[in-house]
């Protein structure tokens, strides 16, 4: 299968369609998908999902994805690839999380990606204004289509956060929801992610706060923070030229050892073999 190439840093493009075109695609960039009206199935990666207006869908280089038209569908596409991701993690140090919630997102679950039901009418309005900035052309449209751009991206960022961990729905209680958001938010300071911090931040009780947050997602209060936190030393391991004592340094690990010992159990290898594969590959 011959993949597609994207050579800008991003592009957008809005199709109405009665059939896609090719049967399956695969790209080198990562593509948002925004569904404006129409009805049919996406296939992605074998997972098939009905979709209708509305919808939102993130597609990673790695995915392998095709759409069956029930009934004529418009679709606004949303392109951007590696290097407008660096650009924007060096110029925006806050950025850096929500980038690396959308690289984490190649194992979600299929579907649409908007779990936060207020983001619906948000969204709508923000692909809607780049698209009037894309056909009226005013001046500064391209620095207005950029900001909109950037925009997009913490929703999408948001709402990735939201579908982590698998035991997490749509009707999850808020409670847990706020304190997922605030574990991404800390996860590089350990002490507001101790037992006792997090029963003060959200007045819940520190012998019931750990079989609460089991209950809701499946998975221990500090194997999530543990988890999470090798996850995102895998993403900087894949997308950046980090040394790994400059990682371990970066997510408070005692030291390189620490960081080695900690992410082989992970992943079955240190972080350098990881790497090395990876880059192989």
């Amino acid at each position: 299968m011959q993949r597609e190439v994207l050579y800008k840093p991003y592009e957008i493009e809005i199709k109405r369609l009665q059939r896609f075109t090719k049967a399956m695609k695969c790209n080198n960039f990562f593509e948002l998908i925004y569904v404006t009206e129409g009805n049919g199935i996406q296939t992605v990666n074998k997972n098939r999902f009905n979709y209708r207006k509305g919808n939102l869908f993130l597609l990673t280089p790695q995915d392998v994805y095709s759409f069956d038209i029930i009934s004529p569908t418009t679709f606004f596409f949303l392109r951007f690839n590696e290097s407008y991701i660096k650009e924007k993690i060096s110029k925006d140090k806050d950025a850096i999380q929500q980038v690396t919630y959308i690289l984490h997102n190649a194992s979600h679950r299929p579907g649409c990606i908007l779990k936060n039901k207020a983001d619906d009418a948000l969204f709508a309005a923000l692909v809607e204004s780049i698209l009037t900035e894309q056909t009226n052309q005013q001046l500064y449209y391209n620095r207005i289509t950029e900001q909109l751009v950037n925009t997009i991206i913490t929703v999408v960022a948001r709402n990735i956060a939201l579908k982590l961990p698998k035991k997490i729905k749509e009707n999850t209680g808020e409670p847990v929801l706020e304190i997922l958001h605030y574990i991404q938010q800390n996860i590089f300071e350990p002490k507001s992610l101790r037992a006792d911090k997090l029963s003060r931040q959200f007045n819940i009780s520190q012998t019931y706060l750990g079989r609460y947050f089991k209950k809701q997602t499946g998975d221990t209060l500090q194997n999530y923070i543990a988890s999470y936190k090798l996850r995102l030393v895998e993403t900087r391991l894949l997308h950046s030229d980090m040394r790994i004592n400059e990682i371990a340094y970066e997510f408070n690990f005692t030291d390189e050892s620490h960081l080695n010992r900690a992410f082989k159990k992970f992943k079955g290898m240190n972080p350098t073999e990881f790497r090395k594969i990876n880059n192989a590959n």
